[in-house]
């Protein structure tokens, strides 16, 4: 059975425009070779946006999702009436792609859309709701990067709070041959500044923490020299509460992280990574 091309992007929620963060909300995928227009929103289960986004109130985010809601709905009529329906004879595709595209454009608003990407489908549908759980239901989720996630949300709102936040951006380390994905870097003129690295490592048993640990350890060794210097990059580390075996491999890979050069600073320490930050 031929495949179906489908183009897709995902919605997203971006009440700040000062700090870029944003949160998916939802999908929309349009096959027009197909007729198939569809969308997925998440008008139901949004206290995790709201509990992300402090400040902002439940009702703003539910009728920024319902007013989407009517513009897809819109936009959906408006492709059956050039072709989608198939009970019509002649399918506009030309007409489908201008209004998808328009759609879709960057704009400077509270709903965005992401770029679009394309997904080869069986059924149209059924890909939509499995693009739909893995982006905004996020069934790859552990809790492990769910706390990974929260520990970059801190920084980040730490950087914007003391106004440097735009300086630094999420970006790749090394070259084709060996890179790394940093969540935040300074660069210059080309020349790398500072990274700063949130790094979990509260796991509930210590050979964890120690794999964890050590893989970052090896991923800075292969970096240092050619693409950094290791005094340039600060781990803030989030470890486990208790004394114990946990502790223990918790400290032991701060150790080992300082003997590379690199310098570390428990999360808690929000003076600190603000010194590193602005120095």
């Amino acid at each position: 059975m031929k495949k179906i091309a489908c183009q897709y992007a995902i919605v997203r929620f971006a009440p700040f425009v000062e700090t870029g963060e944003f949160a998916n909300v939802g999908i929309v995928m349009m096959a027009q070779d197909s007729r198939y227009f569809g969308f997925e929103l998440e008008l139901k289960r949004y206290a995790r946006i709201t509990h992300f986004f402090e400040d902002v109130d439940a009702r703003l985010y539910k009728k920024a999702l319902y007013n989407v809601r009517e513009e897809l709905e819109r936009i959906g009529d408006l492709l059956k009436a050039h072709g989608f329906d198939r009970r019509l004879k002649e399918n506009d595709v030309d007409f489908a792609q201008r209004l998808f595209a328009e759609l879709v454009r960057p704009r400077e608003t509270i709903i965005r859309f992401g770029q679009v990407r394309t997904a080869l489908a069986d059924d149209p549908e059924k890909k939509l709701k499995e693009l739909f759980a893995f982006y905004v239901e996020r069934n790859f989720v552990t809790k492990k990067y769910q706390e990974e996630l929260l520990l970059e949300s801190g920084v980040r709102k730490l950087l914007y709070r003391i106004h440097v936040g735009d300086l630094f951006e999420k970006a790749r380390v090394g070259d084709d041959t060996y890179h790394v994905n940093f969540p935040f870097v300074r660069a210059e003129k080309g020349r790398l500044v500072k990274i700063i690295k949130p790094l979990h490592l509260a796991h509930p048993e210590p050979t964890r923490i120690y794999e964890h640990g050590d893989a970052w350890i090896r991923r800075i060794n292969r970096l240092k020299g050619k693409y950094l210097e290791p005094d340039r990059v600060l781990f803030t580390l989030a470890g486990p509460d208790e004394d114990g075996n946990r502790l223990k491999a918790y400290s032991d890979i701060e150790q080992e992280l300082q003997t590379i050069g690199v310098k570390t600073v428990p999360y808690a320490n929000q003076d600190e990574i603000e010194r590193f930050a602005l120095n």
